[in-house]
């Protein structure tokens, strides 16, 4: 059994957002005992959101960017945290649809940016691998395709042997990170070179919104790619490796 509904409050989230929450857990289960729910701004590098339960308790973390969000927006996020909490098949699309375009705004958009690089925390271990230098490499690159026009941003091979992510592009940090996987005698120089040539088409080809989705790939991006001379020889060492 759950004790008696209560409302627990910390000194960061208002009354308001706990009836909220109380109020949308009583939508998605009307005949459920109402359990204690505690809500929690937390500083977080992005717009994350997260609920669990624990001990007959509704535990909600929320990132601070969330602070001063419209009503209908906190409900929508109350609406789908405990939809997904109680394992609920059908979100409402009202709800869903609201909050990815509170999330996908240019103002909360350009904020989590802002605030990412901020409080996120990068750790590098430098352009200068054993067998591969990535600013040598990107030089090369940014003269033969780029007419040299590209600035240079922070370039890092990653700490570990990442297998699952390769390459990627921090736009709150300016740096391209990749994988030390690559830096080794049986890596060939084509392959590193599309690694690093993908991440500088973020550089020239930025990611655009489109409605409410994340253009992340353009067809100019796409096109761009194509240029590279090895790219099938590349992709297969990758596919292989």
């Amino acid at each position: 059994m759950f004790p008696a509904p209560a409302v627990l409050t910390s000194n960061l989230v208002s009354v308001d957002f706990q009836t909220i929450f109380q109020e949308e857990y009583r939508a998605i289960r009307p005949r459920a005992p109402m359990p204690p729910i505690v809500v929690r701004f937390r500083r977080f590098t992005s717009l994350n959101t997260t609920i669990r339960l624990r001990e007959g308790r509704v535990l909600v973390s929320l990132s601070d960017l969330l602070e001063g969000a419209p009503e209908s927006v906190l409900r929508a996020i109350a609406h789908i945290l405990l939809a997904k909490l109680y394992n609920k098949k059908q979100i409402d699309p009202t709800h869903a649809l609201r909050f990815k375009r509170f999330a996908s705004s240019a103002a909360v958009v350009h904020q989590t940016e802002l605030i990412r690089h901020a409080r996120g925390k990068k750790r590098y271990s430098g352009p200068e691998g054993r067998y591969y230098n990535l600013e040598e490499v990107f030089d090369t690159l940014n003269f033969r395709f780029f007419g040299g026009l590209l600035g240079r941003p922070e370039l890092t091979w990653s700490e570990n042997l990442a297998r699952r992510s390769l390459g990627h592009y921090d736009a709150a940090h300016n740096t391209i990170v990749v994988s030390r996987v690559f830096d080794r005698p049986a890596s060939p120089r084509y392959a590193v070179e599309y690694l690093l040539y993908h991440e500088m088409l973020h550089l020239k080809h930025p990611v655009r919104m489109r409605g409410l989705r994340r253009c992340v790939h353009s067809a100019a991006f796409k096109a761009d790619e194509q240029q590279f001379p090895q790219l099938q020889e590349a992709l297969a060492f990758i596919k292989r490796l």
